[in-house]
């Protein structure tokens, strides 16, 4: 097991009811206004919105409001909220919504503390925040984990780059978690969100290190867990104690913990972020699950012990050991099928992604060919337009 720092200063406030507590809880921070960041209609058309309002005007909390966000969060808007929080004298955002909205909410936190820096220079590493504004969520969907993450992915829609960057400043103050806000979550988005929290946890189970058999442990109970629940959720909507399930798997799948003492690489996640920035129609979620298997197919080689223990502990597979190759194609063809049974593509022209984009494709999570993916196998550019190709269509390589 490797050294590690576990850092997870979020306070979250689980259970149902609990957003009606958020003006009590932000006016502990004595805000001289907050921003109330939000996506589309639905947190209006829902009356969340306006109970929030009204949460916050009992404790006589001045605010102002930002909507619009949009699924992969772009950098305009994020301007749009620097300019915003500093002409208005914000010094805490709300964040009302899921991943997208959150993530947009840490970046103008970030930007209107540092407004010397630009912001995109966080999201391209060449600087990191120094200081950052107090901030707080309202989860409204189960899927990023963006509300315990120290983690904030932005779209700059002009140069079609989607780029995450990591630091404590990143981290919510509090999350308010009441399942009953997603019971209203279409079909489609919860078995997005099944995706991308289990591929937090199989991500990080993948990343390189030894003898983590507890953390190992606790990771696949969030990924068995998650697609149980999350399939009791497409079963019945309104499953409160599976929604529950749901969003706590979130939160956990994304805080660091299911990856102490292992290295950190969410290779999957670059891959699929050069997808969702050239495309911004794809969802997160749909694009993981469009090129997962087939990165596995290209990289389990490297480590067969580890993907046997996925094979075993995951999937229950009993284990060739003449031919380990056998047992874990098995396991990645379980999770292929598991994504087609949940409305999931398991290639990405399903999901409109044109064979001509495949090498600026690569092209680009490659750096231009200067960067390589770091795991249990390196991924140069070479690798990194095989796996795209193999995607494409599906394959089974």
């Amino acid at each position: 097991m490797q050294n590690f720092i576990y850092e997870t200063p979020t306070k979250v406030y689980f259970g149902k009811g609990e957003e009606q507590k958020v003006g009590k809880i932000i006016a502990e921070y004595h805000p001289q206004k907050v921003l109330l960041h939000y996506g589309s209609s639905s947190a209006k058309k829902s009356g969340l919105l306006d109970r929030v309002k009204k949460s916050l005007e009992d404790e006589d909390i001045c605010y102002v409001e930002l909507g619009g966000v949009v699924a992969n969060p772009e950098l305009s808007k994020v301007r749009e909220g620097i300019r915003l929080c500093l002409s208005e004298g914000v010094d805490f955002i709300l964040a009302v919504g899921g991943g997208s909205v959150m993530d947009s909410a840490k970046d103008i936190a970030n930007g209107a503390a540092n407004p010397d820096v630009d912001v995109w220079d966080f999201s391209l590493g060449k600087c990191q925040p120094v200081k950052t504004l107090r901030k707080g969520a309202i989860l409204t969907l189960a899927a990023a984990g963006s509300e315990m993450s120290n983690s904030c992915v932005i779209t700059n829609s002009d140069t079609g780059e989607k780029r995450g960057y990591g630091c404590s400043q990143n981290r919510m103050d509090f999350a308010i978690e009441n399942p009953e806000l997603t019971f209203s979550v279409s079909k489609y988005q919860t078995a997005c969100g099944i995706v991308d929290i289990a591929m937090h946890t199989i991500e990080r189970y993948f990343c390189p290190g030894d003898d983590t058999y507890l953390t190992d442990a606790i990771a696949e109970a969030v990924i068995k867990n998650v697609m149980k629940a999350g399939n009791a959720c497409l079963k019945d909507p309104d499953d409160y104690e599976a929604r529950a399930n749901m969003m706590w798997a979130s939160s956990l799948a994304h805080n660091g913990l299911t990856q102490c003492g292992r290295e950190f690489q969410l290779v999957v996640h670059q891959l699929e972020h050069e997808v969702s920035g050239m495309y911004p129609d794809v969802a997160h979620g749909a694009g993981l699950a469009a090129i997962w298997c087939s990165w596995a197919r290209y990289v389990y080689k490297a480590n067969l012990g580890r993907w046997l223990q996925y094979a075993k502990n995951v999937w229950n597979l009993d284990i060739d050991f003449e031919h380990p190759e056998i047992t874990i194609e098995r396991a990645i063809e379980l999770q292929e099928d598991y994504y087609a049974s949940i409305g999931m593509p398991t290639n990405l022209k399903t999901l409109g992604v044109k064979e001509e984009s495949i090498e600026k494709l690569a092209l680009d999570c490659s750096r231009n060919k200067t960067r390589k993916l770091i795991g249990y196998r390196e991924l140069a550019y070479e690798d990194i337009l095989k796996i795209y190709q193999m995607a494409y269509n599906g394959q089974r390589d």
